[in-house]
């Protein structure tokens, strides 16, 4: 007689439960940069720690032997799910704090580990609990949620926290700003009152609505304005400095200013700068025009609030671009004192124009607990349910006389064995290069798409990039993945490896185009996107494919772990410099870089010997 909780219906619970293996996975390597992009670190810093947040994915085969034979696989996977969700309530309780960003980052490494021992867990469960003919059948299934957790993770929840910065800030501050001949500008700082008024709901003022720029070159004495402009950029960047409106995007993990001279700065650095990074010019050099406004806080927050005012292009002509003051902190401290803005007017325009700006001000640490909380309940209530709903195999059950000795040999035997294979040498180098563009490219994507414009980014919002990247970005993976999986089945890796390495590469080349445009449409930024992550998941079916190749034999599901291992190390220490390069070189010269980096794809994918007929159907 069969026990409903040993034949349970798999679509009962293989759904839930790779949704819950994917969900952590997104929280650690993607929510945690946009959040940290939206809470102010620099790029430098959100590379260099998140990246160490690959860890637990790159040494989880040293413990999945205790995994595998410690207590039964369903104990394992529940236990894990019961921590994630107290992890994650403890991430959204410790935003708010002042020292977020080391806290948040501990309880990072504490999902990272468990999140990794859950993926152990719950692929050993799917086999055990399934016959061999169930696992062909749900794979599909298995994959298919796994990539819907991808979706939430990276769109629902990135949209939701940008619904809520939206919905909990102020009322947005609407900037037109007016270029004409018959307009003079005035390299002064503007002037405006500060209005204190308790029985008004709090807002963004600036000192005109509509800012009037003159497209004429400025003149002073018959003589170009360069000298003054300069003098205008260095007053506005000195004011808002030491009135504390200063951007908390410049700051590090030790809460210093990341914005470091190149006197200061290491000589390595310096060189990288100088060599290969973006020829910037400064504002003063590439313009005759140049106008500023002052922007203050109707009243006081609270003593502990502070308002963060995000100013963005909303439309219009993109020949006027916001240069300084793309982002502006308020506190009780400076809230009546003038922060101030500056635009560039291109100077090749000849006739009248306008471009509209927006500043809103949302509650950014709020929206990123909400997200957390989220999160926290879901694992929460998916743990209660699976408590329920996953089977109790009879074959899955704790080793038997277990002891200290057989598990050491067992675990060395392990290892043995796969650095004893044939090719051993070129496939560990496959499977760290294969994805070294990858690596780099993936730490910057979300810090490019936050970024506004004047610092090379897209300028694009937290909603906007949970549309862009998480669900258009999302579609194009999942397509490209299915179609590189039926032309595999159909002509075999060793046939479509290097056509897979060649797309994963050159797809690339839409964020070299958007770098180098970035006041592009938002139809033209969803195509870009689409492609690259099409290009993705072509290209990443072959990588994985071979990792499976390399496991077959003895010790397969050991020796899988390891090849994963490796992968998330290819990950992990390329993305750990990516932040510092690219604040070093630019976006448009870092995505080149990337570029170049494919060069050491399709060498060991020249490198690797592969069966014809592996992966035909």
């Amino acid at each position: 007689m069969n026990d409903t909780r040993t034949t349970r219906n798999p679509w009962a619970w293989i759904p839930t439960l790779y949704l819950a293996e994917g969900l952590p996975y997104v929280a650690v390597m993607t929510l945690s940069v946009i959040m940290y992009k939206r809470l102010g670190i620099s790029n430098t810093d959100i590379a260099l720690y998140t990246g160490w947040l690959y860890l637990p994915w790159v040494i989880k085969p040293f413990w999945s032997p205790f995994v595998d034979l410690i207590k039964t696989k369903r104990m394992w996977t529940l236990a894990m799910q019961w921590t994630l969700a107290f992890a994650l309530a403890a991430i959204a309780f410790t935003i708010p704090t002042a020292l977020f960003f080391r806290l948040t980052l501990a309880v990072f490494w504490l999902v990272g580990f468990t999140s990794a021992t859950h993926d152990i867990a719950a692929d050993g469960f799917y086999m055990y609990a399934l016959t061999k003919h169930q696992q062909s059948f749900y794979v599909g299934i298995r994959s298919t949620f796994y990539r819907i957790a991808i979706v939430l993770g990276q769109g629902v929840l990135v949209i939701i926290a940008g619904l809520v910065e939206t919905g909990t800030g102020l009322e947005p501050a609407l900037l037109r700003v007016e270029a004409s001949p018959g307009y003079f500008n005035s390299l002064t700082l503007p002037t405006i009152e500060p209005k204190n008024s308790s029985t008004e709901q709090p807002t963004f003022v600036f000192s005109t609505e509509t800012l009037q720029a003159g497209i004429t070159p400025i003149e002073v004495d018959s003589q170009p304005a360069t000298t003054h402009i300069s003098a205008l950029t260095a007053a506005i960047r000195s004011a808002n400095s030491q009135n504390g409106f200063t951007p908390q995007e410049q700051l590090t993990a030790n809460g210093q200013s990341s914005g470091a001279t190149e006197k200061s700065e290491h000589p390595f650095t310096a060189w990288v700068r100088h060599t290969f990074g973006e020829k910037r010019e400064a504002v003063s050099s590439t313009t005759s025009n140049v106008v500023a406004v002052a922007v203050t806080l109707s009243h006081a927050p609270q003593a502990d609030e502070r308002r963060i005012l995000n100013v963005n292009f909303k439309g219009g002509d993109p020949s006027i671009a916001l240069v300084e003051g793309s982002r502006l902190e308020f506190t009780a401290h400076n809230w009546d004192r003038p922060a101030y803005l500056l635009f560039r007017i291109d100077p090749k325009l000849k006739q009248a124009t306008s471009a509209q700006f927006v500043g809103t001000s949302g509650n950014i640490p709020y929206a990123w607990t909400t997200v957390f909380v989220v999160l926290s309940v879901f694992f929460l209530l998916v743990s209660m349910y699976h408590s329920w709903a996953l089977p109790r195999p009879e074959t899955d059950r704790p080793a038997s006389q277990l002891t200290a000795g057989s598990l050491l040999q067992a675990f060395l035997h392990t290892f043995k064995t796969f650095f004893t294979k044939k090719q051993a040498l070129p496939a560990i180098l496959f499977m760290l290069l294969y994805r070294l563009p990858e690596a780099q490219f993936l730490k910057m994507v979300n810090p490019f798409l936050l970024d506004p414009i004047d610092k090379g980014g897209l300028g694009l919002t937290t909603g906007q990039v949970g549309v862009v990247y998480g669900t258009i970005g999302i579609l194009g993976l999942t397509i490209g993945g299915i179609i590189g999986g039926i032309v595999a089945a159909r002509g075999g890796l060793k046939k479509w490896l290097f056509p897979m390495a060649w797309t994963l590469s050159l797809t690339g080349l839409t964020y070299v185009y958007m770098s180098y445009f970035p006041s592009s449409s938002m139809p033209v930024i969803y195509l870009c996107v689409f492609i690259e992550q099409f290009g993705y998941g072509f290209g990443f079916t072959a990588y994985m494919l071979f990792l499976i190749y390399f496991s077959e034999g003895e010790h397969k599901t050991a020796h899988y772990a390891i090849c994963t291992g490796f992968m998330a190390l290819g990950m992990m220490l390329p993305g750990m410099a990516a932040g510092w390069l690219q604040e070093a070189i630019g976006y448009s010269h870092f995505f080149i870089w990337t570029f170049i980096c494919s060069i050491a794809t399709l060498a060991v994918c020249a490198a690797v010997k592969i069966d014809p007929q592996f992966g035909k159907k």
